[in-house]
């Protein structure tokens, strides 16, 4: 049989551009006019590809961003992106240098940090981060004593002000309380400052959840990221807004080889696969090494191939995974193959593949990457 002709390689990631936008204009509505999309693109957006998200949405107006770590803000800025990057992990202040070179915005993460960052005696672009109530990251929202102290350290450009939400994803009245009591926190500390004659600059305390689930907030930022992407962190939500959004990614792969085996054979390592009856297994050119849970084959991982679902069969390898096409006689090599994202009339869901691995689509998709090209289409 002759060879399908592979143009996207052995497995890839589909980057719909146009859902990208989709999803951006539908977040940027549910915030109200005087209060901006920040997207985050830390984790290489969520395994989508930074600079491609970055650029579409700077297209669509979008003129700020937050990344994890210098590293990540360099990769944006070398691309040609300008607007503000926020660095949200705490940057050794060491680092100083590298933030003021390229321009990039720090997190000051508490008084101590604080303190090193402005003895680096370079002007630095920052935002103050508020702990109201997460207790990661951030001076303490009523502590406005070291607030004031902060505030007062040479060199410190403050840009902006930031708390963030760590329950705003539960409906349970505890935990809705929790939140309100964070946002009052939050801008408990906002008035105080102004009210001491320091302007808090851009302010902003709801991420994805904040922005979908809770009315729209006197800020000047929305923080989006895994919302930007069309997917919930756990299962999608039934009857709310989130059912709007559209999944950006899709992963796929190729089948390369097909094994016909007898019952009573097994297959993979360890023979964890046991052929109940005779057996066609088609090989998958993706494994563990480009960013799936290995966890997903014996947890009831499936596959999309010409729109029929397909079991995981066995140990899932560093490099391929198995897949029983008995029940699809039709099966070539060169078929490609969905392991997130829609084939016909079926469809695999982020939120669904990350239930099966016991993890959320955060985590999930944030590990793809490295080997797997982004494929944008749209726009």
């Amino acid at each position: 049989m002759e060879r399908k002709e592979w143009k996207t390689g052995r497995a890839w990631r589909e980057v719909d551009l146009n859902a990208l936008n989709h999803n951006a204009r539908l977040l940027q509505d549910r915030m109200g006019e005087n209060c901006r999309l920040m997207a985050v693109v830390k984790a290489d957006a969520y395994g989508h590809g930074a600079v491609p998200v970055a650029k579409t949405l700077v297209e669509q107006g979008v003129n700020a961003f937050a990344v994890a770590c210098p590293a990540e803000g360099i990769v944006l800025r070398r691309a040609g992106i300008g607007g503000e990057i926020l660095v949200l992990g705490c940057t050794p202040p060491e680092e100083a240098e590298v933030l003021a070179r390229w321009g990039l915005t720090q997190t000051v993460a508490d008084e101590g940090h604080a303190c090193a960052l402005s003895r680096q005696g370079l002007p630095l672009k920052v935002h103050m981060a508020l702990d109201t109530g997460m207790h990661r990251l951030g001076i303490p929202a009523e502590d406005w004593e070291t607030i004031g102290r902060v505030r007062r350290l040479p060199y410190l450009q403050f840009q902006g002000t930031f708390s963030h939400l760590c329950v705003s994803d539960s409906h349970t009245v505890e935990d809705r309380a929790y939140t309100q009591r964070q946002l009052e926190r939050f801008y408990e500390a906002v008035a105080w400052m102004r009210a001491a004659g320091y302007d808090p600059g851009t302010v902003h305390i709801q991420a994805s959840y904040g922005i979908l689930d809770l009315p729209p907030q006197p800020c000047d930022y929305g923080r989006a990221g895994i919302a930007l992407y069309g997917v919930a962190s756990t299962g999608m939500p039934e009857g709310s807004i989130w059912a709007e959004l559209k999944p950006v990614l899709s992963l796929r792969a190729r089948v390369v080889s097909l094994r016909n085996l007898s019952a009573g054979e097994g297959a993979g390592y360890g023979l964890a696969f046991r052929c109940g009856r005779d057996t066609r297994l088609a090989v998958v050119s993706i494994g563990y090494a480009d960013g799936l849970f290995r966890s997903l084959s014996p947890n009831g991982g499936e596959v999309l191939i010409q729109g029929c679902r397909c079991p995981m069969a066995g140990r899932m390898c560093m490099d391929q995974l198995l897949v029983d096409v008995t029940d699809l006689p039709e099966a070539e090599v060169g078929d490609v193959v969905t392991l997130i994202g829609q084939d016909g009339g079926e469809k695999i869901s982020a939120e669904q593949v990350a239930a099966q691995c016991g993890t959320i689509t955060n985590e999930l998709l944030s590990r793809l990457g490295g080997r797997l090209p982004a494929v944008c289409d749209g726009v």
